[in-house]
């Protein structure tokens, strides 16, 4: 019966342990930079066809530099993937005459969540 309870004490210790940690962001100001720039050129190259490439870049840098609660976050979203939804939400802001972009920002909001996850 002891043995019992320092086990679920050890478990439970070792849980809060786990979930006790700090949460930060680490990334640093020049990649910052040579992500944006990155993406800024590729985008003015293709003539923005390859604007979801640099957004998803963008998003992988920001995500995967962040610390929660000691657990790091990955982004597992691609530029393929969004591609698709990309040319799918750009028809309805052209159907809609633009009143469909009000719910892009947050259509690409969840995309972006559902692709992130804990590392």
């Amino acid at each position: 019966m002891i043995l019992e309870s320092s086990a679920n004490i050890n478990v439970n210790l070792n849980m809060a342990q786990a979930y006790s940690g700090k949460s930060y962001f680490d990334g640093g100001l020049l990649s910052l930079i040579g992500v944006n720039i990155l993406g800024i050129l590729v985008t003015c190259v293709t003539l923005g066809i390859c604007y979801p490439w640099a957004l998803v870049m963008n998003y992988r840098w920001k995500i995967e530099h962040t610390v929660v609660e000691g657990r790091r976050l990955k982004f597992e979203g691609t530029a393929v993937g969004l591609f698709g939804n990309w040319i799918k939400w750009w028809l309805l802001c052209i159907i809609t005459i633009g009143i469909y972009s009000f719910w892009l920002i947050i259509a690409l909001e969840k995309w972006k969540a559902k692709h992130t996850t804990f590392e």
